[in-house]
């Protein structure tokens, strides 16, 4: 999800304590990391540091502070060389070989997709629905099979980020409450999935934590098309998507009605409002009960976990929590050395690259 606009569509939104669950809690099996940006952070030098102050691998970090699961955006052909094909192979390869599960965020795009924008790539630019649809399933296939054929086949894809109202503009946008066309590229991208590997899960991701009604529109419309899925995933960010109440309602209303197990596919919270580079903030407050500090990040972040819990969710994700400030890293994959990091006070290591002491991704 592109941030660097993000601030523009901020709601202000008071945390209420997360509701009592109406069945026992069961435990979270995918604590997840999205580290995407983390390959060019390292390979410009960045440093990561553990609780003690010592330096190690930032997987590696992440994994003593419960992580078992890495998420990896994948773009189609990004100017920056960062996040393609080539890259998701590379990384997958120390992913596994430190013994965490992988899940990959099919974007369908050369750039951000997320819900105010899902660019199609400039190789499908002519494309109708049609050959979009063989675009999904080459590509998808094409992806899956050569991790598979490296030994690091994936445990999770997603088909689309943030797609609540499509993707793969403006073939695959819903108009007109018309889910037929999207309908079509998300079957396409099932099935190339089944076919390299039926174990992998499908996840649908949408930004639809803000309300039931939002995600019965989107979860209706796609179900009553036929379209097969495995997780129902959801980005949660207190301040765009409300209370800890709400959440706690939506997941336990799309895990009951599609009766599929839901994850939080990405969350995060600040732990300053302060600008480590000259890119502006994507986040520049917080919510109610929460201070913008490390105590609050952690406290947050657990409250997460514990909501998503309690309502019968199976795992949550944090966005991007190693992405700090290093010059070179910026947003805009079309000009990485031109632009900064408008995350970095949301990331769980400061800007010195040492991990805030109170987050932990517990089961």
């Amino acid at each position: 999800m592109n941030r660097v606009l993000a601030a523009l569509v901020l709601c202000a939104a008071a945390v209420l304590p997360a509701a009592q669950p109406a069945h026992a809690a069961t435990p979270l099996t995918m604590l997840g990391a999205d580290v995407s940006s983390v390959q060019r952070s390292l390979d410009l030098g960045a440093k990561y540091y553990d609780a003690s102050g010592a330096q190690r691998d930032p997987l590696d970090i992440l994994k003593g502070v419960g992580v078992n699961y890495v998420r990896l955006r994948i773009w189609n052909n990004p100017v920056s060389g960062y996040n393609n094909k080539a890259k998701v192979l590379q990384y997958a390869r120390t992913v596994k070989a430190k013994g965490l599960k992988l899940l990959v965020d099919f974007h369908y795009s050369d750039t951000w997709a997320d819900p105010g924008k899902q660019y199609k790539p400039a190789a499908w630019a002519s494309h109708g629905i049609g050959q979009l649809q063989t675009d999904v399933y080459d590509y998808t296939y094409d992806v899956c099979s050569s991790l598979k054929a490296q030994g690091t086949t994936p445990d999770s894809v997603q088909i689309g980020n943030e797609i609540n109202v499509g993707m793969l503009w403006n073939d695959g946008k819903v108009v007109n409450n018309d889910f037929t066309n999207l309908s079509l590229l998300l079957k396409a991208g099932y099935n190339a999935t089944k076919a390299c590997n039926y174990g992998t899960q499908v996840i649908i991701h949408t930004a639809d934590a803000d309300s039931d009604a939002h995600a019965r529109w989107f979860y209706d419309g796609i179900r009553a098309k036929g379209v097969p899925w495995d997780i129902t995933g959801l980005s949660y960010y207190c301040m765009w998507h409300g209370t800890l109440s709400n959440l706690y309602n939506v997941i336990s209303d799309v895990r009951s009605r599609y009766g599929k197990p839901v994850v939080i596919a990405e969350t995060a919270y600040p732990f300053t409002a302060d600008n480590a580079d000259w890119e502006g903030n994507s986040v520049t407050s917080g919510c109610s009960g929460y201070g913008l500090t490390w105590q609050g990040q952690g406290a947050e972040f657990t409250a997460v976990q514990n909501t998503a819990r309690n309502a019968g969710a199976i795992g949550v994700f944090y966005w991007e929590p190693t992405w700090y400030a290093v010059p070179g890293n910026g947003w805009d994959p079309a000009n990485i050395n031109g632009t900064g990091d408008g995350w970095d006070n949301m990331a769980v290591f400061n800007w010195t690259g040492h991990i805030n002491p109170n987050v932990r991704w517990t089961p």
